[in-house]
């Protein structure tokens, strides 16, 4: 017998290889080599066949009665590594994808969030400023209720509490300055102007960060960024000779809030250098809001007096209720649009934040001109569309760095 591994004892020569009578005890199971009722690996009797691995075995027909493995019999062991890992890496694929569209989800209600807070903020701060002509005391309100909110967000500690030294505040307080001289000038310029104007004319920050830029931090533009500013200079300069309501008090103040905003950025990179001393944009904001109500509170009362009283609001025959609540809205809508503007830098980059402030500049400006219903000429529509091509332009081509040449 060639062909076969070992070959069978005579039935009677061993006692557990006798005929048997299947009949009487029909289940068998071929896999393990036992029939039901007896295991013949506790045996010690049974057939020990050690050069051979455990397999199931059957009769071939080709031979008298050789053994071979069965290759269909279904296997009783474990799941191999191969398959764990097959079925891990497909789990962790679908929580990936799960997690990634969470992501996305939240980032988009941050960005909606953001355009609905600063479209409010600017139709009831253009109400407020319309009928109460104190833009100082108004932007120092604004500052007192994110003050507030601040306090409130440290004392129930709804966000971390920093620890500021000496240094730090020393350091903030030029940043503080001139965010504080930016929203007054803003405010400015939305008392004497309409708010489409005024955003027409602050699309030029781009403009006078590359000029702040090259002249206090020696960061020179490329050809691109440069080729970039001409249609953004060349819009806003359409959209200023065709506006309905031009005067050069609100032109300049936006301006001059232009100027401020960009160098609150530039000195944030020349002074807060320090890592070990840096902290998050929201911290950083929360500081710079308190700071700036205790140095414009002075100023508003000083020049302007206290005006922001029941008495004082009735006698210019104002109603007291809809100015106290919109100024209110006002001030809540611009610290809410502030601070989901910073989550939304902690998540995307300066690149793609750069490129939704421009999309939320176009939101504002069609808005409030549907919201006020101000007249605008085809004239004044295509310079504003330039210069927030321009803005467009200029945040997608800032990315291409110079070329920088070997030695």
């Amino acid at each position: 017998m060639q062909s076969a591994a070992f070959s069978l004892p005579s039935p009677s020569s061993h006692p557990y290889l006798k005929p048997r009578n299947f009949a009487s005890n029909p289940t068998f199971y071929p896999i393990r080599g036992v029939s039901k009722g007896r295991d013949f690996s506790d045996s010690t009797n049974a057939i020990s066949i050690p050069s051979f691995p455990k397999r199931s075995w059957s009769l071939s027909s080709s031979s008298p009665l050789p053994l071979r493995a069965w290759t269909s019999a279904p296997s009783l062991s474990k799941p191999s590594p191969l398959h764990l890992r097959a079925t891990a890496a497909e789990n962790a694929g679908e929580a990936g994808k799960s997690g990634s569209l969470l992501k996305t989800l939240e980032l988009g209600l941050l960005f909606g969030l953001w355009y609905i807070f600063n479209i409010y903020f600017n139709i009831f701060n253009k109400q407020v400023l319309k009928a109460f002509h104190y833009p100082i005391t108004v932007t120092a309100i604004q500052f007192a209720v994110g003050t507030i909110l601040v306090t409130i967000m440290w004392t129930f500690n709804l966000y971390k509490r920093p620890k500021i030294n000496g240094a730090q505040l020393a350091a903030i307080l030029p940043l503080a300055v001139v965010h504080t001289l930016g929203n007054l000038f803003t405010n400015m310029s939305l008392g004497k102007v309409a708010v489409s104007f005024t955003h027409t004319i602050k699309a030029m920050e781009p403009f006078f960060s590359v000029v702040l830029s090259a002249m206090f931090l020696g960061e020179l533009p490329t050809l691109w960024v440069v080729a970039s500013l001409v249609p953004i200079v060349g819009g806003v300069a359409l959209a200023s000779v065709t506006e309905a309501s031009f005067n050069w008090a609100g032109f300049w103040t936006a301006m001059a809030s232009n100027l401020t905003n960009q160098s609150r950025n530039v000195l944030s990179k020349k002074v807060m250098v320090n890592k070990e001393e840096s902290m998050d944009n929201i911290t950083l904001f929360s500081i710079i809001t308190i700071m700036s109500l205790i140095l414009l509170a002075p100023v508003a009362i000083f020049t302007e007096g206290v005006k922001f009283t029941p008495a004082y609001l009735q006698s210019a025959g104002l109603n007291v209720k809809e100015v106290v609540v919109r100024s209110l809205l006002a001030a809540l809508c611009f610290h809410a649009y502030q601070q989901v503007s910073y989550m939304i830098l902690q998540r995307v980059s300066p690149v793609t934040h750069s490129v939704g402030n421009c999309v939320k500049r176009v939101v504002v400006i069609v808005s409030s001109v549907l919201f006020f219903k101000t007249p605008v000429s085809p004239i004044n529509s295509l310079g504003t569309g330039i210069a927030l091509a321009g803005v467009f332009l200029y945040s997608r081509v800032k990315r291409i760095k110079p070329k920088i040449k070997a030695a």
